[in-house]
């Protein structure tokens, strides 16, 4: 099974890259000029494209082939005070130099909307914001250029009293989303409410790709054994994959490979924050499991050292090569695992 490795947002090895930018309103509404605060906010999403694409090109100098945007790209984007405000014409030939790059360049990019992003609530008002913030996030991967293989990732959201009850509201107010939305999404196990088989359910009632957060699952993992892990659930999310890839017409698994997410505990007395670096032997058991029945499977480092994590765990899988654990590294953003038995 080949494998890429990717990070999040932001490069700790590049200086002064920062995609996420950003003004408050509270400092917006200060300003006297109305018209100069957006052209003001639209210089600083510029320079956010820039330092993205500086970080796209920091991905393809160092063999990197995985990249989440940050969020952040456009200060204040669904503030209801700037309603009025369409920044993707100013920006449009930002996002078009970003989202050429990365085609370009064969780098596997993707969003993941914010946690208030939530199609479980029972708030009209609450669902009314998620859906602007995933258009929002649909409108930047439009002005990029980029097809619907690019999706943005989102979780399932709260209980609010009873999972069950929320578990079919989101199915409900999902499925009503516009396909332009819907064909966007994958959606991801989280850490305290939907776990893996509880997600899954959902992501194939409403006919989306799945995301495996391992880590999640670690803290989560409900009432799912290693053995329905590996055995049952895994195969069910690779259908989901394919399925998606016959949809977009992708006759290849490498076009758009199953995704998993990827982090270490903070330490044992905060299991669920995400550690700087990431532990190489718990993901390569899982990797090797996988590796029985995928050939392609792309992995989103969630780690809080971002690239230096990515470069760190490279160095370690390769330790691990020389002591023959089935897994070889073949650059410094991809690895090869061998399937274990």
């Amino acid at each position: 099974m080949i494998v890429r490795l990717g990070f999040v947002a932001m490069s700790l090895l590049l200086e002064n890259a920062s995609p996420s930018r950003t003004m408050t309103f509270a400092n917006f509404s200060k300003l006297d000029d109305r018209e100069a605060g957006i052209r003001k906010l639209e210089r600083i999403a510029e320079e956010n494209l820039h330092s993205t694409l500086r970080i796209l090109k920091h991905c393809k100098g160092s063999g990197i082939q995985m990249y989440r945007f940050s969020s952040k790209l456009i200060p204040l984007a669904t503030h209801e005070d700037l309603a009025d405000w369409n920044p993707f014409i100013a920006l449009a030939p930002a996002f078009r130099e970003v989202g050429e790059f990365a085609q370009k360049n064969g780098i596997r990019v993707s969003f993941h909307p914010d946690h208030f992003c939530v199609f479980s609530t029972p708030r009209a008002e609450v669902l009314r914001k998620s859906e602007l913030d995933l258009l929002t996030h649909v409108l930047m991967l439009e002005a990029m250029g980029l097809d619907e293989a690019t999706k943005c990732n989102i979780h399932m959201g709260g209980a609010y009293g009873d999972k069950e009850v929320a578990g079919e509201r989101f199915i409900r107010q999902f499925s009503d989303l516009a396909p332009r939305l819907k064909h966007r999404i994958t959606l991801e196990n989280d850490d305290k409410t939907f776990h893996a088989r509880e997600t899954l359910d959902a992501a194939e009632q409403v006919g989306i790709p799945m995301v495996l957060d391992i880590h999640h699952h670690a803290v989560n993992p409900g009432d799912v054994d290693d053995d329905e892990l590996y055995n049952g659930l895994w195969p069910r999310i690779e259908r989901t994959w394919q399925k998606e890839r016959e949809r977009l017409g992708l006759s290849e698994a490498s076009q758009l490979p199953p995704k998993i997410h990827a982090s270490s505990p903070k330490s044992p007395s905060d299991p669920r924050g995400h550690a700087d670096f990431v532990e190489a032997e718990p993901l390569l058991q899982f990797l090797r499991k996988a590796a029985r029945s995928t050939e392609y499977l792309d992995c989103m480092l969630e780690a809080k050292s971002k690239d230096e994590a990515l470069i760190k765990l490279i160095e370690d899988f390769k330790l691990l090569e020389v002591s023959g654990n089935g897994v070889k590294v073949l650059d410094d953003g991809r690895i090869e695992i061998t399937a274990e038995h």
